[in-house]
């Protein structure tokens, strides 16, 4: 998919700051260190457009990428390594709770996990909210190039086990170094914007 003008449009941290254009949302949703930033630098060919930092934790809103006029990605506040207060964790808690549970314009839920390690009780604890939301759920197995492409497939088989034994959810992996993952997630994004 060849998004031309993709754009930061805004940093929210309540309804009446999100964008009102009613495009659909794809949500990015996983721990600091997991790659959501590079994810959608890498979907849409840029270096930069969504800021990676070195120190995990930093986000703090809900961030909205403008893709054209067809959606827009939502990197949500990551978990896990964030040296956030227990009041400010509280509030950004609450704030993409509310964002979850009553934003309409939600799509799909792309939940990032890093393929390297078993899902953490955060994850799982993310995940059973995700399921909990009712809304469509992709989990991705990110950072496939930091192990052997021999092994990407029993590692991505292993973490759809924990998390999804069922199977009812896509698990695919994922790499920002070995583009050779995008166009699967490319045909589920376009599949629930009915693109």
């Amino acid at each position: 998919m060849n998004i031309k003008e993709p754009k930061f449009e805004i940093s929210a941290v309540s309804p009446k700051q999100y964008p009102k254009t009613g495009l659909p949302e794809i949500v990015l949703v996983g721990k600091s260190n997991v790659g959501k930033s590079s994810f959608i630098n890498t979907m849409i060919n840029r270096k930069k457009l969504a800021r990676t930092s070195s120190e995990p934790g930093k986000t703090r809103q809900l961030n909205f990428y403008r893709m054209d006029d067809l959606f827009y990605f939502v990197d949500l506040p990551g978990y896990g390594f964030s040296k956030m207060s227990k009041k400010e964790q509280e509030q950004v808690g609450s704030f993409i709770e509310e964002y979850l549970f009553s934003r309409k314009e939600i799509a799909l839920v792309i939940f990032l996990v890093d393929i390297r390690h078993s899902p953490s009780a955060n994850d799982r604890l993310m995940y059973d909210y995700i399921i909990r939301s009712g809304l469509p759920c992709l989990i991705l197995a990110n950072k496939a190039d930091k192990i052997a492409i021999t092994k990407v497939d029993e590692a991505t088989k292993q973490i759809q086990s924990i998390l999804n034994p069922i199977g009812d959810i896509p698990t695919l992996p994922f790499s920002a170094e070995r583009k050779i993952y995008q166009d699967q997630v490319w045909n589920i994004i376009k599949e629930e914007i009915s693109l």
